[in-house]
């Protein structure tokens, strides 16, 4: 009576597993898991096999058209400012950035200063190269600085 009800059990687990069939992992960008190939295609492409590994397949939700490209009549109206507050943000934002502009050059004048007086060495360098990790930290924030400026000054530019 046992064997009869546990023939049908495996007979079931000996389909599943031949379902199942053989999963090829294939190199390349992007790596590619299939059981879709025979064991010739498989070695030509160098895939190698998976044996003892479950996997796990994600399904991903597909992108709907309507929320990639809005239709004419959605642009048209959405997104319009009236020119009277586009002139009030342009100029808030000229604002802002001319304050940054003017802060940033306050920087460079001091690094600059410091700069030119760090050319001496101080007492506490008596390692020739401390003084020269102090000098290259000087010259790289005087670099950055000269580039936030002209960074400013370009978008200051493209401004209406």
């Amino acid at each position: 009576m046992l064997n009869r009800l546990l023939a049908p059990l495996l007979v079931l687990a000996s389909l599943g597993a031949q379902a199942q069939g053989t999963v090829y992992r294939c190199p390349g960008p992007p790596v590619l898991y299939t059981d879709a190939l025979s064991p010739k295609e498989a070695h030509d492409k160098g895939c190698r096999t998976i044996e003892g590994t479950p996997i796990t397949v994600v399904q991903t939700a597909k992108p709907r058209a309507s929320a990639a490209a809005p239709s004419p009549e959605a642009r048209s109206g959405e997104g319009r400012v009236d020119a009277s507050q586009q002139r009030v943000r342009d100029d808030e934002r000229r604002r802002v950035l001319q304050t940054e502009l003017r802060q940033a050059e306050e920087r460079l004048g001091n690094a600059q200063k410091e700069f030119a007086a760090g050319q001496e060495r101080r007492g506490d360098e008596r390692n020739y190269q401390k003084y020269l990790d102090r000098m290259a930290e000087l010259k790289d924030n005087l670099a950055r600085y000269e580039a936030d400026v002209q960074a400013l000054k370009r978008e200051i530019s493209k401004l209406p």
